[in-house]
């Protein structure tokens, strides 16, 4: 619910409905300081700054980022580094643009996440920049697809299949599936044993 919250107050304040984004923005500042995360307060940052006149967007552009960046929701950081970009982008800001959008497109090129790396990838062209996927073969061993990759890495950094699902917006159950899957083309047994058997 909450991310979906999210989702509408970007939607809203890009398409010019600010009474949509303002609704969704207070029904997302009740759940997340009901909840109190630093997730929370990130995105909830991240929202504030998007609706906000330029004089009071930076802060919170910087605090999003400040915030997500101590979670383990990396895709969410990566949003908040591109949403700020495009923003110091707009501002014709271009060299503190170009960092931004640079460290967008390298998570999300990492995190295999297509869309929004070629979001990333456009802002950086308009802002005079080019840049190319990162993604490389030997990210992808024995014939993982990419998603199967991207969830071993996320596997072998520690995450749960549920926080796994959360960042690529899957069920634990179906992340489980491509686990499986992935465990026999790599010819191991358990997780511990992703460390050797995937690189970073």
């Amino acid at each position: 619910m909450t991310q979906g919250l999210a989702e509408l107050v970007e939607a809203a304040a890009r398409a010019g409905v600010p009474g949509r984004a303002a609704d969704a923005l207070a029904r997302l500042e009740e759940m997340t300081r009901a909840s109190d995360t630093g997730w929370g307060a990130g995105v909830r940052a991240r929202s504030q700054a998007l609706v906000s006149a330029d004089d009071a967007a930076e802060p919170l552009y910087r605090e999003a980022i400040e915030r997500l960046g101590r979670t383990r929701i990396r895709p969410q950081l990566a949003r908040a580094h591109l949403v700020y970009g495009e923003w110091l982008r707009r501002a014709n800001r271009r060299v503190d643009a170009r960092h931004e959008l640079l460290q967008a497109f390298e998570m999300f090129d990492a995190m295999g996440m297509d869309a929004f790396s070629g979001r990333a990838r456009r802002e950086l062209a308009a802002n005079g920049e080019k840049v190319r996927t990162q993604t490389q073969a030997v990210e992808r061993p024995h014939d993982l697809t990419k998603q199967e990759a991207q969830i071993a890495r996320l596997a072998r950094e520690g995450l749960t299949n549920a926080e796994i699902g959360f960042q690529l917006y899957l069920s634990a159950r179906t992340v489980e599936w491509h686990l499986r899957k992935v465990f026999t083309k790599l010819g191991i047994t358990s997780r511990r044993q992703l460390h050797t058997a995937v690189r970073s």
